[in-house]
């Protein structure tokens, strides 16, 4: 089960250099049932790791002129506060027993992996549906439709916060729809709002949960190794289908999860 977890870390990497994002949604359920840590444990130790990848891959995309720094900056702030009080004030809130409906008791765990799982085929489809190209439309000048991003920023920090996923399934269009970026600079632009965002979260959980950090540690060193596999493969391989594929990969492990926690699971779990 760890070989397919650091096996699994590789993959986390590769994608997030690849397609700027998704690799994320993998990380807790990596964590979870590969290297058996606690949901919401693995839900901080998903900040970091992300944090720390999308940190390193956002270098080169910086260098090569693909991140938009004001961008980052309008979007990020709203987000980065949004992460921190979430993961230090709403998380710590939320009781071990959330409610219960007959036998059947809702549990924080539970409810986090639930809300991770919606998530993750929310995350799917929106990797899997065509986007349908303008040939002949004039490129678009930059706005900035500042409430609208500001707004959205607090709400993925929030949803980063909960569910310790980077995002950029959210980031991506809500750049490209509101600030009418290049999906290239979206992607460079989201990864470095994600790693802001992620480690900053993160110093919320510090303190709080007790951190397996040779673990955490061995993670992020591997998904780090990944993004750079993932940069040299973007080069040769269609961004889109390998998106499409991925989405579909996605949407199986979320429907997955679904399954496990409310059907598989003993209830002793719930």
């Amino acid at each position: 089960m760890e070989i397919a977890g650091y096996l699994a870390s590789l993959v986390i990497g590769i994608s997030l250099g690849l397609i700027g994002g998704g690799g994320s949604i993998l990380t807790v359920p990596v964590l979870v049932y590969l290297f058996g840590v606690n949901p919401v444990a693995a839900t901080a130790y998903s900040l970091f790791i992300v944090g720390a990848t999308s940190l390193v891959g956002a270098l080169p995309k910086y260098i090569a002129g693909e991140v938009n720094l004001k961008t980052a900056l309008i979007f990020g702030i709203p987000s980065i506060a949004a992460v921190y009080a979430t993961r230090a004030f709403i998380v710590p809130a939320i009781p071990n027993e959330v409610f219960s409906v007959g036998d059947f008791v809702v549990t924080k765990p539970l409810l986090m992996m639930m809300l991770f799982a919606i998530l993750m085929v929310f995350a799917s489809i929106s990797m899997i549906r065509e986007k349908k190209k303008c040939v002949d439309c004039p490129e678009e000048k930059q706005v900035f439709n500042y409430p609208l991003i500001l707004l959205e920023g607090a709400i993925v920090g929030v949803l980063t916060g909960l569910v310790g996923a980077g995002g950029g399934f959210l980031i991506i269009p809500a750049l490209v729809l509101l600030s009418k970026l290049p999906m290239k600079q979206a992607v460079g632009t989201s990864l470095l709002i994600i790693a802001a965002k992620s480690l900053l979260g993160f110093t919320g959980d510090l303190g709080k949960t007790v951190m397996d950090w040779p673990l955490l540690l061995t993670v992020t060193a591997l998904a780090i190794a990944g993004i750079f596999v993932g940069n040299l493969l973007s080069k040769k391989v269609s961004a889109a289908s390998l998106k499409k594929g991925f989405g579909w990969f996605v949407l199986v492990m979320g429907i997955y999860i679904i399954i496990k926690e409310l059907f598989l699971s003993g209830p002793s779990a719930h």
